[in-house]
């Protein structure tokens, strides 16, 4: 468990809501500044999705198309799970484990979820049942759809030492990155592409952090990264003696296998 001493002034009643109501009047800004935001996100122009991209479901083959599943507006979240990983990304996880509360929600407004990994949908369904997570998961295994909107990355393109991410060259060292896309579609069968977040930008659909942001330790995340690899773990590991390493994977203490079992020792 984190651990963070906390040491602050201590004031009157009148003092602390004093200084409340100064921080209250900056909060107002922040959310009259986000309500513009999110406004100016929606005025964003729009692509027209030329390509058939087809991925593996539960069911079969589905279209883009199909996954708006008689809805016009689609999120599409891109979880960090490559092909021979056996588990998906701890953060990536981490989003994951705030989606299914929302489902519901969402479908009833318009608005369809789907999360989206090049690993192969057996891969998907075995670590999804692990988890005990209900939101639809596709496979995009052998399809051009995680390099077309540049989160998953070519061996050439690793090899380079750049990759386009997040909208700008970056550093390459990993094949899957993750973000979240969003697709409208018209009356005609027409889809566009409306938006896409990606890096800090899916801390917005993490309602833990929200919370942790108002606890007096804050997010308490205090290194040797200072992100959440500092200390999320998958939901079933926190009481495994396992690290996260830089790309988001979990590493298994010392004689403990990934699945959280004692190995023997030959």
């Amino acid at each position: 468990m984190a651990t963070m001493s906390v040491s602050h002034k201590i004031v009157s009643r009148a003092e602390w809501l004093a200084a409340r109501k100064a921080l209250l009047a900056r909060e107002k800004e922040l959310t009259r500044l986000r309500d513009v935001l999110n406004q100016q996100r929606r005025e964003l122009p729009w692509v027209r999705v030329e390509k058939n991209y087809v991925f593996d479901g539960p069911d079969g083959k589905v279209t883009l198309a199909n996954l708006f599943d008689g809805r016009s507006q689609l999120i599409v979240q891109h979880f960090m799970f490559g092909p021979g990983w056996k588990e998906g990304c701890v953060g990536c996880s981490f989003k994951s484990d705030h989606i299914d509360g929302t489902l519901a929600h969402l479908e009833h407004h318009d608005v369809s979820f789907v999360s989206v990994s090049r690993a192969p949908l057996e891969e998907i369904e075995t670590f999804k049942e692990r988890m005990g997570w209900k939101f639809k998961w596709v496979s995009s295994y052998g399809s051009d759809f995680n390099y077309d909107f540049h989160v998953s990355f070519t061996l050439e393109e690793i090899a380079s030492g750049k990759v386009f991410y997040n909208y700008a060259m970056i550093d390459a060292s990993i094949e899957e990155l993750s973000g979240d896309s969003v697709f409208y579609k018209d009356s005609s069968g027409d889809i566009y592409h409306t938006y896409s977040t990606h890096g800090r930008g899916d801390e917005q659909f993490v309602s833990t952090y929200m919370y942790l942001d108002i606890a007096p330790k804050g997010r308490n995340e205090n290194g040797p990264r200072y992100n959440l690899t500092d200390w999320v773990r998958h939901h079933d590991r926190y009481e495994a003696d396992g690290s996260v390493n830089e790309h988001g994977r979990y590493v298994a203490a010392k004689n403990v296998s990934a699945c959280g079992c004692a190995e023997s020792e030959s």
